[in-house]
């Protein structure tokens, strides 16, 4: 099979081996109980949080703004007379808090893995997809373990302060990080929408499984079901009001969004251990057997006298 190249030559390409299983979580009630700005920011700069996100609703309701421009709005304005720099945030974000079993499981994962996965080249990646802050993220105790964060950034004025939203992802926008990790785009430079192929792409959607919370994470949940991905959505066991766990069984109903709900522990024999596990070592095994298929379709037999 082959494609133009430059120039208008042709040249072959070959499949990617698509042996990595992606594993993507929303951030905040996914793997933290608490709002990241909650966590570090409001306590550090003295910010009143029913007051922050009051005004927030302010912007959204009165103002016409998108939901997720209103809190970095009202965040830049909160922040203006202390002025902090991206890498102020950055070492903030060294104290966020998360559910049990984080960010352990992160490595411990990777034991799943039987020498056969490994003799077949399967591996895992984990990604974060949020849009909450990606300095406090970048300098969390998560960074080392995850391939890639994604999330709102701030450019800063010549003074280096936190002037401007760099980037902002949106719930809806979410979805566009799917497929840059499927496509292996990872530079947000990078035109998304760029033709590839399926066989190209390093992480096919079966390959990969989505995490988060609720109604914010709908529009992923239906990009994972739509191309043959897995999804989990989670709930914060200690929420007394149950509001954390209907929106996660809210996603199980009539939609069928997801197939699995579970509490947010990720501590080693719980219920979601228990189901991570299981839908990594079911895609493992799929993997190692189309790796042997194409394996045996590739050997040429020797030839007989």
């Amino acid at each position: 099979m082959q494609r133009p190249g430059k120039g208008g030559n042709l040249f072959p390409f070959m499949a990617a081996p698509q042996n990595t299983i992606g594993i993507v979580y929303d951030y905040d009630q996914t793997l933290s109980p608490t709002y990241m700005q909650d966590d570090v920011l409001f306590p550090k700069f003295g910010i009143n949080p029913a007051e922050f996100w009051k005004r927030c609703k302010i912007l959204v309701e009165e103002e016409g703004y998108e939901s997720e421009l209103a809190y970095l709005k009202a965040m830049i304005d909160y922040l203006e007379m202390d002025g902090p720099s991206n890498s102020d945030l950055e070492k903030l974000g060294k104290d966020l808090q998360f559910f049990p079993g984080l960010p352990e499981m992160f490595g411990e994962l990777n034991e799943l893995l039987t020498d056969e996965h490994k003799a077949m080249g399967v591996t895992i990646e984990h990604y974060i997809v949020s849009s909450g802050i990606k300095p406090l993220l970048d300098g969390s105790r998560l960074k080392p373990f995850v391939k890639e964060i994604f999330g709102c950034e701030f450019a800063e004025n010549s003074a280096g302060r936190i002037s401007f939203p760099r980037r902002v992802i949106s719930h809806t926008a979410k979805t566009q990080y799917l497929f840059r990790i499927n496509k292996g785009m990872l530079d947000p430079n990078e035109d998304v929408n760029d033709h590839m192929p399926d066989e190209l792409r390093p992480i096919p959607f079966p390959n990969m499984i989505y995490l988060g919370d609720g109604p914010t994470d709908v529009p992923c949940f239906t990009v994972m079901k739509r191309f043959g991905g897995h999804s989990i959505a989670v709930y914060n066991p200690k929420d007394k009001t149950r509001v954390s766990f209907r929106k996660a069984f809210q996603l199980s109903g009539v939609a069928g969004r997801i197939k699995h709900i579970a509490p947010a522990d990720y501590r080693a024999g719980s219920h979601l251990r228990l189901i991570l596990e299981e839908t990594i070592l079911e895609i493992a095994s799929r993997i190692v057997e189309v790796r042997r298929r194409e394996l045996v379709d590739n050997t040429v037999a020797a030839p007989t006298h």
